[in-house]
This record gives C-alpha cells, structure tokens and sequence, in this order.
C-alpha cells in the first residue's frame, strides 16, 4: 500500500475516509495488515503529507492510532492527550490539518478503563495532573446515574465508561462551539467530525453514528 498523495488525497470524502478507519480497525481485530513499506512511505512522503483523517486519542499505551486503525506514514494526524480532550492549542491543530492540510475527518477517540476518566472519577489531585483532570470533570458531572456516591468512581468500571463515552460527546460539543472553521466545514460537507469508543479488551472501534 502507497502512502496518500495529492491525487489520492483529493478523491477521499468523509464517508470514505470514516470507511478506510473501519476496515483498518477489522485487519487489526484479525491480527492482519495491509501490505505496505514504511521505508518505502518514509520517501513518498519526503516532500509532503497528504493525511485522510485526524484521530484526537488518549495518550494510553494501549490504544496508539496508527496500530488500531492499521494506517500507514503521511495517513492520519494523530493527536494525543489524556483524556483526549480540546484546548486551544488542539483546536488550532485541528483546523491546520483540515482547513490546510486537507483531512476529510476528524474522530475523537475514546477508550474503556481510561485512566484519567478514573482519575477525574475520583477527583483526584496530583501536581499538573490536578488541572488536566478538572477538564474532564464536567463529563463525569454529567453522567447522572448511578446517584450513590459510593458507585460514582474509579472501581465501577461501568460508570467509567459511560463518563469516558460522555466526554467524547462533551468534546465534540466544544469542538462545534469553539472552531467556526470546523464547524463550516462540517456544514459545508467538506468534513465529518465523529466520536468513537476502543475497547481495550477486543481491539474493536465502535464509531458513534
């Protein structure tokens, strides 16, 4: 498989783009691979990158987009954080791979059993982490169920999915408020911008249609 040129770049949609990241994720789940040189995509992409796709992920170990969804050098923007969340800083990202890099698609990615959705679960405070976890906080709020306090934390790991699923929707939601250019672009069908979920124990992506 060739790393993605002008050419390859201009006939991807959103709905091909969201297709391509669903059937990487398959070969992943089926320990197969597409057959393709890195160091052959190294000098492809020497003189430019033309991605399909920007992927805001976790920064856990386990749940790299590159591997998951099977892609390749100059394939997708991979932006990492914990808790996959939006800032400033991501926005602007964001919009430079879309508005002039060209991806068709942005996923925000979350993942079962996050550690800083159990962190922001448990309120808990350590340093820098303290702030990162205070802007998750409103996803953990926001889940209303189960309301005995003993349940809302780190050890019911139901609830800490349904938080971490929560927060990929709070994302897209700032995304939406936040970046006027995403969000035309979104409105013009220029790009697709969806939420997903990765489980940690099947390698399986569930997009959220």
């Amino acid at each position: 498989m060739k790393a993605h040129t002008k050419e390859t770049q201009s006939t991807m949609t959103p709905e091909k783009a969201l297709q391509f990241l669903k059937e990487g994720n398959q070969r992943f789940q089926q320990n197969l691979k597409a057959n393709r040189n890195l160091l052959e995509q190294v000098n492809d992409t020497s003189d430019g990158q033309f991605p399909f796709a920007t992927i805001l992920s976790c920064i856990d170990s386990r749940v790299s987009a590159e591997l998951v969804f099977d892609q390749g050098l100059g394939d997708i923007f991979s932006v990492r954080i914990a808790g996959n969340f939006v800032n400033e800083d991501i926005l602007g990202s964001m919009e430079f791979a879309s508005k002039l890099a060209g991806t068709k698609l942005i996923v925000v990615l979350g993942h079962t059993s996050c550690g800083a959705i159990k962190g922001a679960c448990d309120d808990a405070k350590m340093g820098n982490l303290t702030k990162l976890i205070e802007k998750i906080t409103p996803a953990v709020n926001a889940v209303s169920e189960p309301k005995d306090e003993t349940l809302r934390n780190s050890k019911n790991l139901d609830f800490v999915d349904t938080v971490s699923k929560k927060n990929v929707e709070l994302t897209i939601d700032r995304i939406y408020k936040e970046s006027p250019i995403l969000s035309e672009m979104e409105k013009g069908g220029e790009i697709k911008i969806i939420g997903a979920m990765y489980d940690i124990n099947t390698g399986a992506v569930d997009f959220y249609e």
